[in-house]
């Protein structure tokens, strides 16, 4: 008989099957068809910014009326091939190989290659408060979650062509990223080789790609560069344990699941070689506990702010449990913090046809099922912690 969890992963996959893994997305509304035929308004950053801005915060979803199409997002299909790698190594069955390797196969089709290396976009354009980045500019956070997904592949189905694909996500890094910061020991990453921007969790995330494939390849010099990319973020940890966003006066906030992106990643490189696990394991020890003891309630209840529990967001409750799976070797709590969030978030987030909300807020929640933000990062959590409860 099926337990709750596996309840909850089995409504959710069928549900993001039967749509072909395609959907809304919160940051999907310059999209809109309405909006592309106004030039006035597609060709100001202001009215790009006001108009992302309203469909991110809208209670109600807008996107039938504006026009927006259903779409597949290049990360949404990372999460989703690595929940279908988690749920193979579970199972073993001829199933989830073929539905990992379909996955992977949408997601090779759909890489950038007219750059140095491999790399993805995300399937909208998308304005933010430091810059624009049209439809299918090359972002560093699609290509690392592409590139994480290669490397598990490749060690879980045993295919090298997994492995070289990753290597070239490498070279995209390496070639086409600008370098914020770059000292003889330490370096950051921009967010897509035309931005400036030094956000942690983003450099990082491509210091775990160099440190993953270098590790696999025997590349000392790919390991090196995660290396000085690691010590940029640690150095900027705070005194309480905590990262901001970023280095700007602007990124100053902390939140659940951006810090959850530099534990993970931390993690990958201090795992790649030892000289990373000497110099960077009290940092990691130091940004979990912060992360642990502030950004959770009793009941698993995964706070998007440490001094803000509201909004409750599906996205948060997912990182958390494949973050918190990665640090098992930190807390033998871990699990069960894990489980327990799970839980809180299929009883609470989980509608009773299988898809995930978007967010509870103080007095209402937002029922709108964004594929990418919501229902692919819970079934890679859910498919993580059942291959994790499986082991027992």
């Amino acid at each position: 008989m099926q337990d709750e969890l596996e309840r909850a992963y089995e409504s959710l996959v069928v549900w993001c099957r039967e749509r072909g893994y395609a959907g809304y997305d919160p940051f999907d509304g310059l999209n809109s068809r309405v909006f592309q035929s106004a030039p006035l308004l597609k060709d100001s950053r202001l009215a790009r910014l006001a108009w992302t801005q309203v469909f991110k915060r809208s209670p109600i979803n807008l996107r039938r009326l504006a026009r927006v199409p259903a779409g597949r997002n290049a990360k949404g299909t990372a999460l989703f091939a690595l929940a279908a790698l988690a749920r193979f190594r579970g199972t073993r069955s001829t199933e989830d190989e073929r539905e990992a390797r379909s996955l992977l196969g949408d997601l090779l089709a759909a890489r950038l290659e007219n750059w140095g290396g491999v790399a993805w976009g995300y399937n909208f354009d998308w304005q933010g408060r430091a810059f624009f980045a049209p439809q299918g500019t090359p972002a560093i956070v699609p290509t690392a979650f592409a590139a994480r997904a290669l490397v598990e592949a490749a060690r879980t189905l045993g295919d090298d062509a997994y492995l070289r694909t990753a290597r070239s996500v490498c070279d995209f890094i390496l070639k086409d990223l600008a370098r914020i910061v770059e000292t003889d020991d330490e370096i950051c990453f921009s967010y897509t080789p035309h931005d400036r921007t030094r956000v942690f969790n983003a450099s990082l995330l491509a210091g775990e790609v160099l440190a993953s494939v270098g590790a696999l390849t025997g590349e000392l010099h790919l390991t090196e560069w995660a290396r000085r990319a690691a010590r940029y973020v640690v150095r900027h940890q705070r005194a309480d344990g905590s990262w901001a966003y970023g280095a700007d006066s602007y990124q100053a906030w902390a939140d659940n699941f951006h810090t959850a992106f530099v534990l993970f990643s931390l993690s990958r490189i201090i795992e790649s070689e030892e000289a990373s696990g000497v110099e960077f394991a009290e940092a990691l020890r130091r940004g979990y506990e912060f992360w642990r003891d502030r950004f959770f309630l009793a009941d698993g209840w995964p706070k998007y702010f440490p001094e803000n529990s509201y909004p409750a967001d599906a996205h948060a409750a997912g990182a958390s449990i494949v973050t918190m799976l990665e640090l098992q070797k930190l807390d033998t709590s871990a699990l069960e913090r894990a489980a327990r969030t799970a839980r809180w978030a299929t009883r609470t987030l989980q509608d009773e046809r299988g898809f995930f909300y978007y967010q509870r807020r103080r007095f209402y929640s937002v029922q709108i099922p964004y594929m990418r933000w919501s229902q692919a990062w819970m079934l890679y959590a859910l498919a993580r912690l059942l291959e994790e409860r499986g082991k027992g």
